[in-house]
């Protein structure tokens, strides 16, 4: 057990970051706002189990999963082929890059992931998966959001007496993509701040930071 949580400790608390920021953050916060809306406008309150359901929490959720998923990977797809000199989170312009090789030949193919030793299509796909990965994520976060978030609104609405839009409607409108944009800009001023920074800042024992005597003009070295 030892073992495993010190090969596995960074996953382990990263995941205990998220459950508790979501769950015990972010719902019980948010239980409690729209609760005060719903007072407000004359409506009971609804209990943690029905607000866990409700369109209000699904889009909080979505939303920023939407955007996380967009930004990395965009990111990644990125750093297949642009570059920037001296960062840590950049292949180097000048050197071949390691990520492009075939490395089947310094290691026994056994120990090769199946769809490396499985070939053909199933490689093809294999080869780029991180990103489909994120875009499958992205899209995926991305209709959960426009749903709950419709369905947020229309319930607004109804507390205010007005009659519901439908999805196309609110599609068109402009409330769905200020929230979406709001957090899409702020994800890539992120990715953006952590890519140039790592050119003159450094942090001692983080593979994400080059070594501390590392010139700034020195890139990273996969």
């Amino acid at each position: 057990m030892k073992r495993f949580f010190r090969e596995n400790g960074l996953s382990i608390v990263l995941l205990i970051f998220f459950l508790s920021f979501w769950l015990f953050g972010q719902a019980v916060t948010g239980h409690r706002e729209w609760n005060k809306d719903r007072v407000k406008h004359g409506y009971p309150e609804q209990s943690m189990k029905e607000y866990l359901m409700s369109a209000h929490f699904y889009e909080a959720t979505s939303e920023n999963w939407e955007s996380e998923f967009l930004q990395m990977g965009i990111y990644v797809a990125l750093t297949v082929f642009l570059f920037q000199k001296g960062s840590a989170e950049s292949k180097d312009p000048d050197k071949p890059s390691s990520a492009s090789k075939n490395q089947l030949e310094d290691r026994p193919k056994s120990l090769a992931p199946w769809p490396v030793r499985r070939g053909g299509w199933v490689l093809k796909i294999y080869k780029h998966s991180l990103t489909l990965a994120f875009l499958l994520l992205f899209l995926l976060s991305f209709g959960i959001h426009l749903v709950s978030s419709r369905l947020n609104y229309n319930e607004e609405r109804a507390m205010e007496g007005e009659g519901p839009v439908t999805l196309l409607q609110y599609l068109a409108g402009s409330r769905f993509w200020f929230e979406s944009l709001q957090n899409w800009q702020s994800e890539f001023l992120a990715i953006l701040s952590m890519v140039v920074l790592s050119i003159f800042l450094r942090q001692e024992g983080s593979p994400e930071s080059k070594p501390v005597d590392a010139p700034h003009f020195e890139t990273s070295d996969e």
